[in-house]
């Protein structure tokens, strides 16, 4: 029998009912004074590290733009335009710009106010796993998952960036709770909920938000309450939940005539079901060509930032530092407490929540670690919940074997002292950057292993089991910490917004073998660079004055680092003060540091732009565009998609990204163009002058190349002296393309008007 409040089955009541007095039954676990206070000072913790000196971070230009027009116009906020004339979208569902869009419109534009609900989102992450593993496995293990979590070099890192990656985290992890709730009460709501929240984090980043689904309804259909049947009906009406909470966008969207809708940024074809099969689907796993996922060169590593695909990624130079810490420890804990289990009933709410956040954190690790597609360092902040929930839950149950089974006693101090060597062998690869710390971490691990193994008995000797303990749990989290406050602090992390990482710089993740080599940061193909005279610059940076693809110069002039990298200058600053994401010119200000043709200067912010420009335009030009814009939609059109979002951010005025982010969306075609001019609706085209072919990052394609020769033969160039006061003023300021062809890469300027449209 159940009922509204008592849902498992019980006894009705009978003549012999209640049966004869026993033992008294447990009463509940009642919280200890220290619980609450630490979870407290662990979210605090964890809101310093994420906030602190947030200002001089920098953002991606890529979303800080699009957020920007998302704050200008509600078609953009729902398409999740790059630009507030709606001509192309980001490549990602808008979710998440959405959240940042509605604070800014509330708040005003800037990157506390775009910041504020990711670092809320973070926070509540930490609070849902703490809630989840306290169910389970009592106070102290959730207080331990909470820190690995708040911890996490990774993750500290991406939650202070606005790529979308926080809040996909925290849907899943909400995900997961709901999922294991509705495992222990056998109710369909939090089922529901949990699929809910699997379709949010789809539209959040399409099918990585469903990595952890699998694990999620497994375990619901092994260990749930109900009977077989109810179950799977359970499952298909969650399902149902899934599907639409996952393509309500997409189908809106579609819905749209493609003339009335902007183009869907790493889509083939302009539309969102093109881009979840394709760009942000299995294109990530399989790699492949064009926007099938950035797997570019389609050699195993694809366009990946994080090494060589493979089952030892993880552990490898670049990721290593990033997650890996706490992953040996996490898989001993997970298998010594399925075995501890042993023959628990088929609902056995321990060894549910073991399969649950174990098969999180495997899919996990076996889909980032074989992605053969693009692949970024920070996407593995989606592993940390897992490891943290295996470290607090499958960590508490070895102590408690410690205690109780002599036979358990070499397990939790076998894998402590596991976790101690990887840790040292991680900041030893880091030559020079705080030396003295892994000396104290193997002194910490031994002092904890030895006190374990002494005083386990517990009894009078309580205290010196909790202060090994303490030691352990210290051991194990300093080395992460410590990379983790390398963020904030500034003296780690790198790659700007579009690539943050945390740390010292211990490989660049190109090519080559696990890992690769030389300094984070570095470029594709063996990770040097050409800088001017000829000379190949190792470590895949150029030395002051550099080149870029493009013609280009690398922003900051000294010491060859990306923006954003250890040692180098920190990129952008949001107007009005705050950091503008990517680096280009406040209103009315001086052009960025570094200068790259026809006037676009500025960093990449952490982006690796090609042709056009890498960064905002500089004031002078920027002035020009304003004085002849002449009633037009958009500013200008660029080549790519990090080019268009810094100049949209120093000017506030729509600049049009003709081929995407990676330069290979097929958004602006000759057609588009001619229709465009015709309408007034955009005058100034800035090609990719030293790319020869406008295609921008990664460019060249059919379309482009159509598109560049249109231009060069229709439209007027537009010599650098009619804006720049540096150059000489003596040449006249137009001249019909014929005699373009013939100028320097650093001409790349062209004016349209509706009279050079046949």
């Amino acid at each position: 029998m159940t009922s509204a409040t008592d849902p498992l089955p019980h006894t009705p009541a009978s003549a012999d009912w209640p049966p004869p007095a026993g033992p008294a039954a447990a009463p509940p676990e009642r919280a200890p004074r220290w619980s609450l206070p630490a979870l407290i000072a662990i979210l605090v913790l964890a809101a310093g590290l994420y906030a602190w000196n947030l200002s001089g971070s920098g953002l991606n230009s890529f979303y800080s733009g699009a957020v920007l027009s998302g704050t200008q116009s509600w078609k953009a906020w729902f398409f999740g335009s790059l630009d507030a004339g709606n001509f192309l979208t980001v490549d990602k569902p808008p979710l998440a710009l959405m959240v940042m869009g509605l604070s800014c419109r509330v708040f005003g534009f800037g990157t506390w106010q775009m910041m504020a609900p990711m670092i809320v989102a973070a926070l509540a992450t930490i609070w849902i796993l703490h809630s989840s593993v306290k169910r389970v496995w009592g106070h102290g293990a959730a207080t331990v998952a909470a820190l690995v979590l708040a911890l996490t070099p990774i993750t500290v890192a991406i939650n202070r960036d606005n790529n979308p990656d926080t809040l996909l985290v925290l849907l899943m992890v909400g995900a997961a709770a709901l999922g294991l709730r509705a495992v222990t009460s056998g109710r369909l709501l939090p089922l529901v909920g949990s699929a809910v929240c699997f379709g949010l984090a789809f539209n959040t980043k399409m099918l990585q938000g469903y990595i952890a689904l699998p694990a999620v309804a497994g375990v619901y259909l092994y260990a749930a309450r109900p009977a077989l049947v109810k179950r799977i009906v359970n499952l298909l009406i969650a399902g149902v939940a899934l599907a639409v909470s996952s393509f309500w966008w997409a189908a809106a969207v579609s819905l749209v005539p493609a003339d009335d809708r902007p183009y869907i940024g790493g889509s083939t074809d302009g539309t969102a079901w093109d881009l979840i099969m394709g760009y942000n689907g299995l294109g990530r796993v399989f790699g492949g060509e064009g926007n099938g996922g950035g797997g570019g060169n389609g050699g195993g590593g694809g366009a990946s930032f994080a090494g060589t695909a493979g089952l030892g990624r993880m552990f490898n130079d670049v990721l290593g530092g990033q997650i890996s810490w706490l992953l040996p420890f996490s898989a001993i804990a997970l298998a010594g407490g399925l075995v501890l289990c042993g023959r628990a009933p088929r609902t056995d709410l321990t060894r549910a929540a073991l399969l649950l956040w174990g098969g999180w954190t495997l899919l996990h690790f076996l889909t980032f670690s074989m992605a053969e597609g693009t692949m970024h360092p920070y996407y593995t902040t989606a592993l940390a919940p897992g490891i943290a929930a295996l470290c607090g839950g499958g960590g508490a149950m070895l102590l408690g074997a410690l205690r109780g089974d002599r036979r358990w006693v070499w397990v939790l101090p076998a894998a402590l002292g596991v976790t101690g060597l990887w840790a040292i062998v991680l900041l030893r690869r880091a030559s020079g950057w705080n030396s003295w710390l892994w000396p104290v971490v193997g002194l910490l691990t031994a002092l904890a292993i030895t006190g374990l193994i002494l005083f386990r008995s517990g009894g009078t000797r309580i205290r010196l089991l909790t202060a090994s303990v303490a030691a352990a749990v210290v051991a194990a989290v300093a080395g992460p910490a410590a990379y983790a406050w390398s963020v904030p602090s500034g003296s780690g992390g790198g790659m700007g917004g579009t690539n943050p990482t945390a740390g010292p710089s211990t490989g660049n993740g190109f090519g080559g073998g696990p890992g690769g080599g030389g300094n984070r940061g570095g470029f594709p193909g063996g990770g040097s660079m050409e800088a001017p005279g000829g000379q190949n610059q190792a470590g895949g940076a150029p030395q002051a004055g550099g080149e870029l693809p493009g013609g280009g110069e690398m922003p900051g002039g000294t010491g060859g680092e990306m923006p954003g990298a250890q040692g180098g200058q920190q990129y952008g600053r949001l107007p009005g003060g705050d950091a503008e994401a990517g680096g280009g010119t406040a209103p009315g200000g001086e052009s960025g540091s570094g200068g790259a043709p026809s006037g676009m200067t500025g960093g990449p912010g952490g982006g690796m732009g090609g042709g056009g420009g890498m960064g905002g335009a500089s004031s002078e030009l920027v002035s020009y565009l304003k004085k002849h814009r002449d009633g037009a939609t958009w500013l200008l059109a660029v080549s790519n998609s990090q080019s268009a979002a810094q100049i949209e951010l120093s000017t506030r005025i729509p600049v049009i990204s003709m081929w995407g982010f990676t330069g290979s969306d097929n958004a602006m075609t000759v057609a588009k163009l001619k229709e465009l001019v015709k309408k007034g609706e955009l005058h100034y085209i800035q090609l990719g002058g030293g790319m020869g072919g406008g295609g921008g990052m990664g460019g060249g394609n059919s379309v482009s190349s159509a598109v560049t020769a249109w231009v060069q033969k229709h439209a007027t160039a537009v010599k650098e002296s009619a804006y720049s006061k540096s150059t000489s003023s003596s040449s006249s300021s137009g001249s019909k393309s014929s005699s373009s062809q013939n100028q320097s890469s650093q001409s790349a300027l062209y004016r349209l008007d509706p009279s050079d449209v046949s």
